[in-house]
């Protein structure tokens, strides 16, 4: 039987862990922004407008990693909370093996509403942008 204290210490850690999860998304989400913001910023070519997808998709993909190492914490957690209270296999483990079936793999999680409405929403208007200025630079618009 584990003690009363040490079931809630386990959980405590791994709450730890899904919280720097979470915050690790959301510094994620800024660095996304401010890095093609800069690319777009420095472009010296309007052909260095597909330097900025770069980002986009980098980011895109370590958000939803991020996202699916929060989710298996939170399944593991869940686990823990209602399996484990009773028996002291591996106590204080952060092993998420048990849980990987539990979580949807990155390319679901990538398109889920969270990531997809913010990088697609990115992506959208790099594309209006580029066409935009490529328009531009051929003298379709104020030609």
């Amino acid at each position: 039987m584990v003690s009363n204290e040490a079931f809630h210490q386990q959980l405590e850690q791994i709450q730890n862990v899904i919280d720097r999860q979470a915050s690790n998304s959301f510094k994620i989400k800024g660095w996304a922004v401010t890095l093609i913001v800069v690319v777009l910023l420095f472009r010296s070519k309007d052909i260095h407008l597909a330097a900025a997808f770069i980002p986009l998709a980098g980011f895109w993909y370590l958000d939803s990693y991020y996202l699916r190492q929060e989710k298996k914490f939170r399944a593991l957690y869940d686990d823990i909370r209602k399996e484990r209270p009773d028996t002291e296999k591996e106590l204080f483990s952060m092993k998420t093996d048990d849980v990987e079936d539990d979580v949807e793999d990155i390319r679901e999680l990538a398109f889920s509403k969270s990531i997809k409405w913010f990088y697609g929403t990115i992506a959208g208007l790099l594309v209006v942008y580029s066409v935009i200025v490529l328009s531009n630079g051929m003298g379709w618009i104020n030609g």
